[in-house]
């Protein structure tokens, strides 16, 4: 039998990366091909590429800003 997935919610998400759960729910709200492993409830359930997806979409995010503000400073 293979290992059993280890799954986490928004909050433990957001809790790793080291940002506000609304930044992440906005990130999972915004991308669809971000879909949740399973749901308890309604709690989502997400596999642990998808904390990679949140993490290189915040990355983006935070480039793209950087990038405004250089051409903005010209």
């Amino acid at each position: 039998m293979g290992a059993v997935p280890r799954l986490v919610t928004v909050g433990v998400i957001g809790e790793r990366l080291g940002v506000q759960v609304a930044r992440v729910a906005y990130i999972l709200r915004t991308r669809p091909h971000i879909r949740p492993a399973a749901r308890a409830g309604t709690v989502r359930l997400y596999r642990e590429i998808a904390v990679a997806q949140v993490r290189d979409a915040l990355g983006e995010i935070e480039a793209r800003r950087e990038q405004k503000e250089a051409d903005d400073a010209q």
